[in-house]
């Protein structure tokens, strides 16, 4: 392996405050690509990506998620893009699929100099009534279930140092 995707790898942390500058399309579009080439199980391709730049949509599922939660603050930390990752739930891989598409995003903007950090309870909303109502609104199958999110923008402030790695966390036998 090169050194710099071992220095990407060791470097990216979560982004909890987040700038509200535009994140340019070219940049968007470059996380997303990285998303779609993400291993799924049997290469069934099971996740289904959604940008929301949209400020209604924005706020709308910002409300949904801190709903889950019991909370009223802003579960994706003031970041300008959301980019949920649902997948088809009959898929017995979906979680598995999912995660593998946030995680290649999550090192594509990091790659490109944008923050993230993986938020969850996308599963609670989308199988809610809500969830699907936003679904039947976006014009997709209701047969998708959450895996989570990222929020993604520019950082607005420098990021912590590297935590230890725990003892025996790797196990050779």
């Amino acid at each position: 392996m090169e050194n710099n995707f071992l220095s990407l790898i060791k470097t990216r942390r979560s982004v909890r405050a987040y700038k509200s500058e535009f994140v340019p399309s070219e940049a968007l579009d470059a996380v997303l690509e990285a998303g779609t080439y993400a291993p799924t199980g049997g290469g069934h391709q099971s996740p289904t990506i959604i940008a929301i730049t949209d400020p209604k949509y924005r706020k709308e599922i910002a409300k949904l998620n801190a709903e889950v939660m019991g909370s009223n603050t802003d579960p994706y930390y003031g970041a300008p893009v959301v980019i949920l990752v649902l997948a088809d739930g009959s898929a017995s891989t979906f979680v598995e699929d999912g995660s593998c598409v946030l995680e290649n995003m999550m090192l594509a903007a990091h790659a490109l100099g944008l923050g993230t950090v993986w938020v969850h309870r996308e599963r609670e909303i989308f199988d809610s009534e809500s969830g699907k109502a936003l679904l039947r609104e976006w014009k997709l199958p209701e047969t998708l279930r959450g895996v989570g999110a990222i929020a993604l923008g520019y950082p607005a402030q420098g990021s912590r140092p590297t935590a230890a790695r725990k003892q025996n966390y790797i196990v050779r036998i």
